[in-house]
């Protein structure tokens, strides 16, 4: 145990300076930029006293590295924010106010959350089934002319853009045969059959592309361990293939498997943007759209600090399962 709770917390220590690392990258990449800052977060329909008014809340009079640490003072600590009238407490993690609705960014992303939650983590479960099986019947049926097709398939998928899917889906599905409404959002709190039913075809549009990865990746890591000599020492003993493939060679590919599900996981808790847009679901990529339109600085920052958080934090999670499975990556 003294050896697996140093290296998680090296891993640990190695995240937190990852996101201090983003939070910085992210802050001076979007105000630093060449402009009047003020008056782009304010918008051009703002008047002197407006832009004046957002200067004096953002402190852009003061250096970069103070506004920074300043910014990381809410994230840790929280702020007080004078909205004219009144002071306003956003409590940490606070990640400052949207200039278009005044509301707390941090209030604005938990909203939202669900709907990306929901998505994200449907999706992983279809394209674990769909990716990992047929990865290991591709390895498993190496050389014969179903692996063809399967593999034909999945790099027909991997090439295909996720709106082309969902488009062709939508039209076939929902137009066409009818078997699925058009997707609504439906809190999972209020009727699970329900949110389950309406998110079934964003799920299947992220999985169908995301699961051409894990079928390529499970099927080339599958065929590097059934070459090695200790499988072909299990052959040589009368070990049945099915056993050799199922408890063996499956085992070499987890690694690289947990490795990619977690960024990809990561990514889509930061926001889905293409198939949040285009099925119309309020989550955290659309948001980010939203934002970006408007130039609404804060939530903009606020969601790619959110996103590099998820991303980091799943790899974290997936170094840690990783050493759980192979306990030789605790010693590395």
């Amino acid at each position: 145990m003294h050896g697996f709770a140093g290296f998680a917390l090296r891993r640990t220590l190695g995240a937190v300076v990852t996101l201090l690392a983003i939070s910085v990258i992210v802050y001076v990449v979007f105000y630093a930029a060449p402009g009047d800052v003020a008056q782009i977060t304010c918008g051009p329909r703002c008047s002197p006293a407006q832009v004046h008014q957002v200067a004096e809340q953002l402190r852009l009079d003061d250096p970069l590295y103070v506004r920074y640490l300043h910014f990381l003072q809410g994230v840790v600590a929280g702020h007080d924010y004078s909205t004219g009238t009144s002071v306003e407490h956003c409590s940490a993690p606070c990640l400052g106010l949207s200039y278009q609705s005044d509301q707390q960014v941090t209030q604005l992303i938990l909203a939202k959350l669900p709907v990306t939650g929901s998505l994200a983590l449907g999706a992983m479960v279809l394209w674990l089934l769909l990716g990992v099986g047929t990865g290991v019947l591709a390895a498993w049926r190496r050389g014969r002319l179903d692996e063809r097709i399967l593999t034909g398939i999945t790099l027909a998928g991997w090439a295909t853009p996720v709106f082309v899917i969902g488009l062709l889906l939508m039209v076939l599905i929902c137009g066409q045969l009818q078997l699925l409404p058009f997707p609504q959002y439906v809190p999972f709190t209020e009727d699970p059959e329900q949110w389950a039913w309406n998110l079934l075809l964003p799920w299947l549009s992220l999985a169908l592309i995301e699961a051409a990865k894990y079928a390529r990746l499970t099927r080339s890591a599958m065929l590097e361990t059934l070459a090695e000599d200790h499988v072909r020492t299990f052959r040589a003993y009368g070990v049945g293939e099915r056993a050799i493939v199922g408890r063996h060679a499956l085992r070499g590919a987890v690694g690289p498997l947990i490795a990619l599900n977690a960024n990809d996981l990561g990514s889509l808790f930061g926001g889905a943007v293409l198939t949040e847009s285009l099925f119309g679901l309020p989550g955290i990529g659309r948001e980010l759209v939203h934002a970006v339109n408007v130039v609404d600085l804060p939530v903009v920052v606020g969601m790619v600090v959110l996103t590099g958080f998820f991303v980091v934090l799943a790899n974290a999670v997936a170094d840690l399962l990783y050493a759980v499975a192979d306990r030789r990556t605790v010693l590395s």
